[in-house]
């Protein structure tokens, strides 16, 4: 039987989501249904899509008994009132990147999730990529022998981007492009939390950072950087340093198609889409909306690749390096600001 999806916001990354899904077998994933806060939107998002259903608020499609689960690609500081909506409506939820806006609206989310017993997962997407698969299997394996050192970068453009640099909608490189690095630390560190975090940024004129450092330091001599800007092109690469060797993915390390073994290349190509895309490769999206699946074939509440922890471990990394940096959202009055690693 197919898992039903529910589309929350018609906008740019909910039609690329859109299109990953269409690279699936129809017999085992089906979008039945799209909401938008105006029902104009939604009907041109289910017409261009072919989906039966549009609804002209959320509200309506939570209460839609024919939802599986529910992906929500309203933008980041609209994600605690999304999630809690569609988890309070007992609906399982694939939620993007950053899950939320600070460690406690994560908490709230996570917690929802948990009274409601429903499945939640936030979708950071690059894990799922078979180029993660085969790096967390090489790790697993001790191919480059005992990891030392990582490396992430990423920065792209996007100062003429509204929601990049405003206050208001969540802007900041940090939660947009730093937490693709951030993710790609925890991964190949196995979740462990940093023993410290030195981070230095350079803030526009809105208050929201356009260029963020870090230095993270971890047990057994063990330290990982990264960098990140919405104001420069990056060289996007992340890097993975052993006693033994050294695993790189090249220009697009939130969406790789290659590996770079001790120096070895190997390709790992997305699916062509059928409709143009807004952002590249997004047609990996196909691999997180596979992994939901089968956690819930499984009857699983949370992916072990993406777990609670993951999410709640990246929101103390961000909101420990946005109180170094001084970013400050109004989000963050509900809780006090402070250190929550050193």
């Amino acid at each position: 039987m197919a898992t039903r999806w529910g589309i929350c916001s018609a906008g740019k990354i909910s039609h690329d989501f859109t299109v990953a899904l269409k690279t699936l077998p129809v017999e085992d994933h089906q979008v039945v249904a799209v909401a938008a806060r105006k029902l104009e939107d939604a009907q041109a998002f289910s017409i261009k899509h072919n989906i039966s259903k549009a609804y002209g608020s959320y509200e309506e499609m939570a209460r839609d008994p024919d939802i599986d689960v529910v992906y929500v690609g309203v933008i980041h500081p609209y994600h605690l009132q999304a999630c809690k909506l569609f988890t309070n409506a007992k609906k399982n939820v694939l939620c993007e990147k950053p899950l939320a806006m600070n460690v406690k609206e994560v908490k709230e989310i996570l917690d929802s999730a948990k009274k409601n017993d429903v499945f939640l997962m936030e979708a950071v997407w690059t894990r799922f990529f078979p180029v993660s698969v085969e790096i967390r299997r090489l790790l697993a394996q001790q191919y480059i022998g005992e990891v030392k050192m990582v490396r992430a970068n990423f920065g792209v453009p996007l100062l003429h981007v509204p929601r990049a640099v405003q206050k208001d909608l969540g802007g900041g490189a940090l939660l947009d492009l730093g937490i693709y690095c951030l993710q790609f630390i925890n991964m190949v560190y196995k979740g462990e939390k940093p023993e410290s975090i030195q981070a230095s940024g350079a803030l526009l004129e809105t208050g929201v950072d356009e260029t963020v450092t870090a230095i993270l330091k971890y047990s057994e001599k063990r330290m990982a950087t990264i960098s990140c800007s919405s104001g420069c092109l990056l060289d996007n690469d992340a890097f993975i340093g052993g006693t033994k060797g050294t695993i790189q993915v090249l220009s697009h390390m939130w969406c790789p198609t290659s590996l770079v073994v001790n120096g070895k290349e190997t390709h790992y190509p997305v699916p062509e889409p059928y409709l143009p895309l807004n952002f590249t490769n997004s047609t990996g999206m196909r691999y997180e909306a596979e992994e939901v699946r089968q956690c819930l074939l499984k009857g699983l509440k949370e992916s072990p690749v993406m777990s609670h922890a993951d999410s709640l471990l990246l929101a103390e990394m961000e909101d420990e390096i946005r109180r170094q940096v001084g970013v400050v959202y109004s989000q963050d009055s509900q809780q006090k600001f402070e250190s929550v690693l050193l």
